[in-house]
């Protein structure tokens, strides 16, 4: 399978923008704690999260969109899905130190640069190590960075999915021309709801979702997985 370029791989790992949440009263308004406060105190409950669900959706100014879906423990199991405007799209179930891999037919056209026309739709899984995934193949390593960069400012007060919370927008001095705005929850636990980005090349956003609810990832059936870990030592 040949690797997702490194531009369609930082895209998916980015996704950051789509409408901006409107406005709604109440204790955002009020809120004393400063911006960075604000974001620490978002990263800090991420962080501690045991599982959480992270849609993306990414658009391009040139190509095709992108939308990616991932379902985590943020360490070594997942699920993960990224389709693309094009009709590809890639699945991953990572257990531990394993992967399993499914491209559809319009992926694996895509990718080898040959249409296989008449062919029948991929159905099968690759079974392979996890540590043979590499940076740029399009997989998830189930990890995500709530890590805090760049200088933020209160916005106004914002509903995301019905949950209250403030907008914070961030600038990035190495991100000179695109502007972020994270959306943090001002009721119970200050999750981290949405992050919009907004730039010349692209928009994108991801929304944070299923806080700590129970994680649901099991293998595909026996007789769908073709073994490939291992092949290549």
């Amino acid at each position: 399978m040949r690797k997702i370029s490194a531009v369609v791989t930082a895209t998916a790992a980015c996704l950051a923008l789509g409408a901006a949440a409107t406005g709604c009263s109440g204790g955002a308004a009020t809120d004393e704690r400063s911006a960075g406060q604000l974001l620490d105190d978002a990263y800090r409950t991420m962080k501690s999260l045991k599982s959480v669900t992270v849609d993306g959706d990414t658009t391009p100014a040139h190509g095709k969109s992108l939308t990616s879906h991932l379902t985590t423990d943020l360490r070594t199991t997942c699920a993960f899905k990224s389709s693309m405007g094009s009709g590809a799209a890639l699945e991953q179930i990572r257990i531990k130190e394993t992967d399993y891999i499914r491209p559809n037919r319009a992926y694996l056209d895509q990718w080898s640069g040959r249409k296989t026309t008449g062919a029948a739709e991929q159905s099968r899984w690759i079974k392979k190590l996890s540590s043979e995934s590499e940076p740029g193949d399009g997989l998830s390593d189930c990890t995500w960075p709530f890590t805090a960069f760049g200088r933020a400012k209160k916005g106004g007060p914002a509903s995301v999915d019905g949950r209250r919370a403030i907008a914070l927008v961030v600038t990035d001095e190495k991100v000179k021309d695109g502007t972020y705005t994270l959306y943090v929850a001002t009721e119970g636990k200050p999750y981290l709801l949405k992050v919009d980005y907004k730039g010349p090349d692209f928009r994108t956003t991801t929304t944070f979702s299923a806080f700590d609810e129970p994680l649901e990832v099991k293998p595909p059936a026996e007789d769908e997985v073709l073994d490939l870990s291992g092949i290549g030592d």
